[in-house]
């Protein structure tokens, strides 16, 4: 497990376990091994997480994160300004779009959907405010990990985090030039095709600038 971070040794490796169950559900063994850990202390900081709500077990006994996180991640959206202050733009990219919208944000090494305007058709693409998804899968992924969006100011995906899903994001920075979010639109492949840019490029883009113009 990594060096501590906190200087509070317990809670460093309560988070370090987390973070290897938040990658892909693992059972007591395998934890033991990610972590470096003793089996005692690894089983009984998996069983103190879990009475917390904090992990929980399937039925193959394989720790995976706990239903507490579902209430945390949407309130957490909810706080922050971004998530608030995003709303107008994601609503007219939604509806002028027709597909789902989303705002993601980056936090170490993965991406937290902090706001999303589900789409009208009842086939749709649904990512959760306060879902945590790969930092360099999507286009919205791929963007806060460092890809530079194309000349026309938005990158696509087909199929790159999710079977039968495309998308396409762009970039929203501050006036200080940092990157601080990705904008992004998703749907089903047989409705938004595999050249998500051409079709909903340019309105990604325009919500990304009217973000921009409020921070």
């Amino acid at each position: 497990m990594e060096q501590s971070v906190s200087g509070v040794g317990v809670l460093d490796k309560a988070m370090g376990l987390l973070g290897y169950v938040e990658q892909r559900p693992a059972t007591l063994a395998e934890l033991v091994e990610l972590t470096g850990m003793s089996r005692a202390t690894t089983h009984r900081l998996a069983l103190a997480l879990e009475s917390h709500g904090l992990l929980g077990r399937d039925s193959d006994g394989r720790f995976h994160l706990g239903a507490r996180f579902v209430g945390l991640g949407k309130r957490a959206a909810a706080a922050l300004p971004l998530a608030e202050i995003a709303q107008p733009a994601l609503r007219e990219l939604r509806d002028t779009s027709g597909e789902s919208a989303q705002l993601y944000v980056r936090q170490g090494d993965h991406r937290i959907c902090v706001a999303a305007l589900d789409s009208p058709h009842e086939l749709r693409t649904i990512v959760a405010p306060g879902a945590t998804l790969p930092i360099g899968l999507g286009s919205g992924g791929r963007l806060l990990s460092g890809e530079a969006a194309g000349k026309k100011g938005w990158t696509e995906s087909v199929e790159d985090r999710a079977p039968g899903v495309a998308s396409v994001s762009a970039p929203v920075i501050d006036r200080h030039g940092n990157l601080v979010a990705a904008i992004s639109v998703s749907g089903p492949i047989d409705r938004i095709g595999r050249s998500p840019g051409k079709r909903h490029g340019a309105e990604v883009v325009a919500a990304a600038r009217a973000l921009e113009l409020l921070l």
